[in-house]
């Protein structure tokens, strides 16, 4: 407050002056560094087929079945995974299930290290892949609940940066070691975060809801720094649990919400963009990378071209978090769609010129990792995280949460999908006919993105949800010309 004496009557008033801008403090970097490592076990575990493929081919003398299997369980298992999350983050607390699932990723990695056949193989995967679905909605509360909103834009984006290190981090130690070396690895990457575990502290938003006043108390000093008065928004979370609480509806009337004819359509928007996501191929090429260019026959080394992928894969992320909100979702959506499309098309030309015809194909050695590397950059800025930002922007806050959990769920039965038919498929048509078909599904979903999928980019959530719900919005000022905090995929 700022002192005013005005000399003639000797009146004192007071004029309230602007509230500092809260800073980041170093209690949620070293929370959203030590949650966003986990992520990286995420995009290890992702990529760890790609560099361990040809090993685990020659060791377990596997055929094209074996390995899809042992590839496409990890999905599966995220799908478990994901409808088990929900049960854990609410009865054993965010902290605690990411711990979990740590834990759970050392154990796969042990068993993955130890295998003396594929069946081992397909335990390890399908352990991980439920810490993958459980994780994946795990770490997007425990961010919103814990960082504070003026920076959880910028640490939101953490998760995704620690995840393609992660996807690198694999391609890289493929490069010199087989699968066994690879799991080891793996076994090492998930031992910090079960020391780091018990500096962090649980949500404020979880404490509150056990009726833990003064543990929430404590967490939000921490978490806010020594010097920041929590007192404003202990109360306002203190209100806001009240409010859910006092309207918490039944299954039978969530049900009827999510699937009334207003929100059925904008579900079919976000589960469009989740199924044209997968259905791009970028969980078969980022699973199988290094077989691809093995079969390709380029003149580059498979390993280094995959690592190379791995670091285009890495940059692209800071890209999309510069234009997602300067250009817009829908161009960004168009630039991705159309360069997915030129890629693969040109990929699979040059497969069909190599595999159906008697041209010698040794000139264009260059042309697969040229191809992946335009195809990954595409799918990293449009594709990869929009349909996750869109899914936060355009569906109601009323049914957000179990619209989310059917969209995921939908996402991973679609990566499942795709990573199962990939190297059979290309057994069966080959590899040309395989890019073909994701090439012609991408060029569906520009046309899709065209005529369905809405423009979000400077409206707040209020504005989007009154907006699509039919209700006319008028801008008042410039205010409501602010960009949203950008969003990880």
């Amino acid at each position: 407050m700022r002192v005013l004496v005005r000399a003639d009557t000797h009146v004192t008033f007071s004029l309230p002056e602007s509230e500092p801008k809260p800073k980041c403090t170093w209690s949620q970097l070293i929370t959203a560094i030590a949650v966003s490592w986990v992520s990286m076990i995420i995009g290890y575990c992702s990529a760890y087929t790609s560099p361990a493929s040809i090993s685990l081919e020659r060791d377990f003398n596997l055929d094209s079945a074996k390995l899809t299997w042992i590839t496409s369980l990890m999905p599966l298992g995220a799908l478990g995974g994901g409808i088990l999350g929900g049960l854990l983050i609410e009865n054993l607390g965010r902290k605690w299930t990411i711990l979990l699932t740590d834990l759970l990723f050392l154990v796969a990695f042990i068993v993955n290290y130890f295998a003396q056949n594929y069946v081992y193989m397909y335990v390890s995967r399908i352990i991980s892949g439920v810490s993958v679905g459980v994780l994946s909605l795990t770490l997007p509360v425990y961010l919103a609940e814990t960082v504070q909103p003026e920076v959880r834009g910028t640490l939101g984006l953490l998760p995704t940066a620690f995840g393609n290190i992660g996807i690198l981090l694999c391609y890289l130690f493929g490069t010199f070691y087989e699968w066994q070396q690879l799991a080891l690895v793996g076994v090492v990457l998930s031992i910090p975060f079960v020391i780091v575990f018990w500096v962090i502290r649980e949500t404020p938003r979880f404490l509150i809801s056990r009726g833990k006043e003064e543990e929430t108390q404590q967490a939000l000093q921490w978490l806010r720094g020594p010097n920041t008065n929590i007192e404003k928004e202990f109360h306002e979370l203190q209100k806001s649990y009240q409010e859910e609480t006092e309207t918490d509806e039944t299954a039978c009337e969530s049900l009827k919400v999510l699937f009334s004819l207003n929100n059925f359509k904008l579900m079919g928007i976000v589960l469009g963009l989740m199924a044209f996501q997968q259905w791009s191929g970028i969980n078969a090429v980022i699973f199988y990378t290094t077989k691809i260019f093995k079969e390709s026959g380029s003149t580059l080394d498979e390993t280094i071209s995959t690592t190379i992928v791995g670091v285009v894969n890495f940059i692209s992320t800071f890209i999309a978090a510069i234009f997602i909100d300067k250009l817009g979702r829908k161009v960004l959506l168009y630039i991705s769609a159309v360069s997915m499309v030129l890629s693969l098309g040109v990929l699979g030309a040059y497969f069909f010129l190599k595999d159906a015809t008697d041209i010698d194909v040794g000139f264009l050695g260059f042309l697969p990792l040229a191809s992946f590397i335009v195809y990954v950059l595409g799918f990293s800025l449009g594709f990869g995280p929009i349909p996750w930002l869109m899914m936060g922007e355009i569906l109601p806050a009323k049914i957000r949460g179990p619209a989310a959990s059917v969209a995921t769920g939908f996402n991973w039965t679609c990566t499942f999908i795709v990573t199962k038919i990939f190297l059979l498929l290309a057994d069966e048509i080959g590899f040309h006919f395989t890019f073909w078909i994701f090439g012609a599904i991408v060029f569906l979903s520009l046309l899709f993105t065209i005529f369905f999928v809405p423009e979000t980019r400077g409206q707040s959530l209020a504005d989007i949800e009154r907006k699509l719900a039919g209700i006319k919005v008028r801008r008042m000022s410039s205010v409501a010309n602010l960009k949203p905090m950008p969003s990880s995929f």
